[in-house]
């Protein structure tokens, strides 16, 4: 070749700098150096496509549409192969030698400007992603012919990103382009043919075109060891997002979920969507039938995939779906999303957050049609994922009446293992009772027989038993359903009938010298009153409203986030009509200074600190006053 025909040139946008932030600074991974070359070329394959529509002898030659990756070990190259469009010597100038300038992009403003009503899908708009060749690359060679152009015509140029580049002309017999990766000595992973496969089926796996390689299989011929060189195709192509939902048998679906999810069983309910119109994008989402090990271990990522236009953006797009979902897998592909220049953050777009309500109610909406149409699969459904479900109630006020829908409780009228949900406890309200009551612990067996539901039983209003920890911080932020506040029944009572309110209004003078003498001695109870809610017991504790439950206090204990926390100070309530109550004020009344006046109040205190399932401050001083009283009655 002939010096006249070389030629050495300087980029023309910032030089050094701009290449040195493209390939150290751009990309977070390395591999998608990959992503971004294979993307180009089938870019260059659609325009030439399309572009034969008006111009039928750009498809001259090779119409076997393919991209080929072709490692030498040997020479220490990787070379990517394409017969797309391919370029002349003025567009390799342009497309190359000008950073942040795309081919692609003017492709499609001219599209737009010409009113093209059938455009290829094309995701190359920002003219960098050839560069992140440069972070596994010392020097980077590109061999390409222009469509419809001479073998002649062809065009190489290489450069080592250092700021300049030279051009050659050369002869190509085929249209299209040839880049050729010399690597860096400590990037030859990407010669082997496992890690290909493992970049591509990362984040090309979907492309429409197929990419291809050589592979070398050996096999026995006559007790002997014969070698041979297959293509072979690297991805799968079926993005079965892109096509009709009855095109899509329930099989090829089960096999895509257990491929992204990495999970055994099939799912619990497919979702597939198509959003048309001003907002266009294809969703495919899965609902497991229970938590995936990704939940069990470990921080989880929450977002589907990311796609655009069969290509992966993102493995977790943590703003198409909240938190509360992230038990849901699945791809989203939106040709629309503006992107940074490295494809791989989201500009914040208010596009994005319509996808993300779109999807949200898409998802509700089918966890909605599980729980109606297969109660029995959703049921363990909800028992495993649940609890993540329920932090929609503080996270998502737009769909918090939706989120309360789903949810599954046990009550008080229902038997163990069995639930009820919100709307059927609304339903099954008597006349008389106007909120909804909850009571929260640890375990059903002690809140069933908690002395704060004896005025509930009595009436025959059910109350749900709320066992889980969450329960304590997300069911407080949902306040009402369909109109009925929720209350906590261990600070909200039935109201009184008048003459039971006439009652307690007289013996509450009574028992008031009594409760003056009992409070000095009981200094971590902020009062002492007769209970309206207390039908069987002596007595029971109860909270201020506003102020911190018992149970919640139990469980930062547990959690160790105290410090700074000052123990709340409790009611404490006696029941008048109960023997024990009524012999402790004849005793005082008889002698106000017998030391068992304090006692027998402090053993009623311990009572009610056990029944409410908290722990005893002096477990020994309790023992001491049981012992006392059977070892008197022993005696008779």
């Amino acid at each position: 070749m002939s010096q006249a025909n070389t030629e050495r040139m300087e980029f023309k946008s910032e030089l050094r700098q701009v290449l040195q932030l493209i390939t150290h600074s751009l990309y977070s991974h390395k591999e998608v150096f990959l992503r971004e070359l294979i993307s180009n070329a089938c870019d260059a394959i659609d325009k030439v496509r399309f572009n034969s529509l008006a111009n039928a002898h750009l498809l001259e030659g090779d119409q076997d549409w393919k991209i080929k990756l072709i490692p030498d070990k040997d020479a220490g190259t990787l070379t990517i192969v394409d017969n797309g469009i391919g370029m002349n010597r003025e567009s390799i100038i342009d497309n190359l030698g000008t950073i942040a300038r795309s081919g692609t992009k003017a492709f499609l403003e001219n599209l737009k400007q010409a009113d093209a009503t059938q455009k290829p899908d094309l995701i190359g708009q920002f003219g960098v992603g050839f560069y992140s060749a440069f972070m596994v690359a010392d020097s980077v060679t590109v061999m390409s012919r222009a469509a419809g152009e001479p073998a002649s015509s062809a065009v190489r140029w290489i450069s080592d990103g250092q700021g300049e580049f030279t051009l050659e002309s050369v002869d190509k017999a085929t249209r299209g382009t040839e880049i050729t990766l010399h690597l860096k000595e400590d990037e030859r992973e990407f010669l082997d043919a496992w890690r290909l496969r493992q970049v591509v089926k990362q984040f090309s796996d979907f492309v429409e075109h197929p990419i291809v390689m050589d592979v070398e299989h050996t096999e026995k011929v006559e007790g002997e060891d014969k070698k041979t060189i297959q293509e072979e195709t690297l991805n799968s192509r079926k993005a079965l997002w892109l096509r009709s939902k009855s095109d899509v048998t329930q099989d090829e679906y089960n096999a895509f979920y257990k491929q992204i999810s990495n999970d055994f069983e099939e799912p619990l309910k497919v979702i597939h969507y198509s959003g048309e119109g001003t907002i266009e994008f294809k969703a495919l989402l899965y609902i497991p039938k229970r938590k995936g090990f990704d939940m069990q271990f470990g921080d989880v990522k929450a977002g589907p995939r990311l796609y655009i236009n069969r290509v992966q953006i993102m493995d977790h797009c943590e703003a198409l779906l909240p938190a509360y979902l992230r038990f849901v897998k699945g791809v989203v592909d939106c040709p629309d999303l503006p992107l940074n220049v490295s494809r791989e953050i989201l500009q914040h777009n208010p596009l994005l957050d319509k996808i993300q309500k779109i999807l949200v109610k898409t998802v509700l909406k089918a966890l909605e049609e599980l729980k109606t149409s297969s109660y029995d699969a959703y049921v363990p459904f909800f028992e495993d994922l649940g609890d993540v479900l329920k932090e929609g109630l503080s996270r998502d006020w737009d769909h918090k009446e939706q989120i309360a829908n789903l949810l599954l409780f046990e009550s008080l009228k229902h038997e163990a293992g069995t639930f009820t949900t919100l709307a059927q406890y609304v339903e099954g309200m008597p006349s008389d009772q106007t909120e909804i009551f909850y009571l929260t612990g640890e375990h059903r067996a002690a809140l069933e027989h908690s002395p704060a539901l004896e005025a509930f039983k009595e009436r025959g209003w059910d109350v749900l038993l709320l066992t889980a920890p969450i329960d304590e911080f997300v069911i407080p932020d949902l306040r009402e359903y369909k109109g009925k506040a929720l209350k906590a029944a261990d600070r909200n009572a039935p109201e009184l009938k008048p003459e039971e309110q006439k009652k307690v209004e007289e013996a509450a003078g009574k028992f008031k010298p009594l409760f003056e003498a009992l409070q000095p001695g009981l200094k971590a109870v902020k009062e002492i009153r007769l209970s309206k809610r207390l039908k069987e017991s002596a007595a029971c504790l109860v909270a201020d409203e506003g102020a911190m439950s018992p149970n919640l206090e139990r469980l930062m204990q547990k959690l160790g986030r105290t410090e700074g926390m000052e123990p709340s100070k409790r009611i404490l309530e006696l029941n008048p009509d109960h023997p024990v109550v009524a012999g402790l004020l004849d005793l005082f009344g008889r002698n106000a200074g017998d030391p068992r006046v304090q006692e027998y109040g402090e053993l009623l205190y311990d009572q009610a600190l056990l029944a409410e399932g908290s722990r005893l401050a002096d477990p020994s001083a309790f023992i001491r006053r049981v012992n006392a009283l059977l070892a008197k009655d022993v005696k008779g």
